[in-house]
């Protein structure tokens, strides 16, 4: 195992982690822990609709709820955590539409700022 990456948090993501259950904030915070040193939280999955395993996702239930967080392990230089979130809906599980605009605009932001183009 290597250097610990440093975390970015992109747009509100911190603050809505910060929003959440003390026990959803310590098994998110452990999996970025995790992905900082190189490797995989057991309930990191590649999240659909991005091609590469390089954003990932942990999925939380926690008191009949499911919380979400969206990160990128895709820049080599550090890890970007580009949403976290309480899946309000509860049909299917797919990631609502917009929370999936809002992670790829993240995304964006974060591959702008990994390579110095922070626009």
């Amino acid at each position: 195992m290597g250097k610990e990456k440093p975390i970015y948090w992109v747009g509100s993501s911190k603050k809505d982690l910060r929003d959440m259950p003390e026990d959803v904030q310590d098994t998110f915070g452990y999996a970025l822990h995790l992905a900082q040193t190189g490797s995989k939280h057991e309930a990191a999955k590649p999240l659909k609709g991005f091609g590469s395993a390089g954003v990932l996702e942990v999925v939380e239930d926690w008191s009949g709820e499911t919380f979400r967080a969206v990160y990128t392990i895709r820049f080599e230089n550090a890890v970007y955590v580009l949403h976290c979130f309480q899946k309000k809906s509860h049909s299917g599980r797919e990631t609502p539409k917009e929370d999936m605009e809002k992670i790829r605009a993240r995304l964006k932001a974060a591959r702008n700022h990994a390579e110095g183009t922070s626009k």
